[in-house]
């Protein structure tokens, strides 16, 4: 809940700094005992963006701050996870590495002996689950952060790249796991087009940079396959 909330502060901060009128995190329910009982959270923006400027910063503030947060809960879960034999493993689920799991996993555990493997620590998993949904909202679609960001840097061509990135997923949902399916479906439903922004100001080189750390971070968060049931 706390890299959810540095996520969504995040965006409050940014558009609040703007003048914008928006509503503080809120966070979506979900089961008791299983991710501290929340699907995520989210805040409403009611008022329109009318420049790119604070369409680049609020769509890239939120996953800079949740992923800043993530590394270190992410770093110390690990450093408390056990090492176990695979050959005690009976069934369960086997998360998905990002690449920035698989880095701290390497240096935290540089000499894992072969056929063993993490007993993650619940840390390790909150840190883990703050990097998939980093990932999720940085996806170039929509009005999610990435399709935010992407749209400021390049306007209308952006609904091509949404379009490349559902088809995308349509078919890591076809070959690696199904829940991209799902999530097609869904950013599909809701739309792949972002609505105009009507003032083209340039966004100078420090947005451009964020573009870019956003596109990082997408890159050490991002796992084809974030779960896997074994029997």
């Amino acid at each position: 809940m706390l890299i959810l909330t540095a996520h969504e502060l995040g965006h409050y901060l940014t558009a609040r700094r703007y003048g914008m009128d928006t509503t503080l995190p809120l966070f979506i329910p979900g089961p008791p005992h299983i991710l501290s009982g929340t699907f995520g959270a989210l805040i409403f923006i009611h008022s329109p963006f009318l420049d790119r400027r604070p369409l680049l910063e609020v769509g890239a503030n939120g996953p800079i701050a949740g992923f800043l947060v993530s590394i270190p809960v992410l770093t110390l879960g690990i450093s408390l996870s056990r090492v176990i034999s695979i050959s005690q493993m009976e069934g369960g689920i086997t998360m998905g590495e990002p690449l920035l799991m698989k880095l701290l996993t390497f240096f935290i555990f540089p000499d894992l002996p072969a056929n063993t493997d993490l007993l993650v620590h619940p840390l390790a998993l909150a840190g883990w689950f703050g990097l998939i949904v980093t990932a999720m909202n940085l996806l170039p679609v929509g009005q999610l952060d990435g399709g935010h960001i992407i749209y400021a840097v390049f306007g209308n061509p952006a609904h091509w790249i949404s379009l490349t990135v559902i088809v995308g997923l349509i078919l890591l949902g076809a070959f690696a796991w199904p829940g991209w399916l799902l999530w097609a479906f869904l950013l599909t439903m809701i739309g792949y087009r972002h609505p105009p922004v009507p003032q083209e100001t340039p966004l100078g080189p420090r947005r451009l940079y964020a573009a870019i750390v956003c596109l990082l971070i997408f890159i050490l968060s991002f796992t084809p396959i974030p779960l896997q049931v074994q029997f």
